[in-house]
């Protein structure tokens, strides 16, 4: 292993510790049925909504690009820096990143046709504020995403 895949490795079980430890002081029993990869992917996964949220910000109201640009490229580029970051830190996956990526962009396709272009452009053209759009489609594809994310992308082989 090299120097460069051993502190990867490290990073990424200070990550995970750090997650397991947040989940044991969760009240009301949660601790039970919240798993440390599900923390992580919603920390992960807030930070790059918040990129996606403000390149989207940036080019639509910034630059006046077209509303499904903007999506479109704020989406491309939080989503690489998601796959990178769950990956790395997250589900700490040391398989081929070849498979990974093929079904991740899958999943992702899927995600934009049906979540971000499906809902959030939809509740738009009804009136909806974009944020507000965005943020309601965001909602929907958290819950897809984390569970495409844990057994499809990163499954564990036996």
């Amino acid at each position: 292993m090299s120097v460069r895949e051993v502190r990867r490795a490290e990073r990424g079980e200070r990550f995970a510790a750090v997650m397991v430890a947040v989940v044991r002081r969760l009240p009301f029993g949660l601790s039970r049925v919240v798993p440390p990869s599900l923390l992580g992917f919603a920390v992960i996964n807030g930070f790059t909504f918040c990129v996606d949220m403000g390149l989207l910000t940036v080019m639509r109201s910034g630059l006046g690009w077209p509303l499904p640009v903007s999506i479109t490229i704020g989406y491309v580029i939080a989503f690489g820096l998601s796959f990178v970051l769950n990956r790395a830190f997250n589900f700490r996956s040391h398989a081929d990143v070849g498979p990974q990526v093929g079904r991740y962009v899958v999943v992702v396709t899927v995600n934009y046709l049906a979540w971000i272009l499906g809902v959030g452009s939809g509740l738009a053209a009804l009136g909806v504020d974009y944020h507000l759009a965005r943020l309601a489609a965001g909602a929907c594809e958290a819950v897809y995403m984390y569970v495409c994310m844990r057994w499809v992308v990163f499954r564990e082989r036996a």
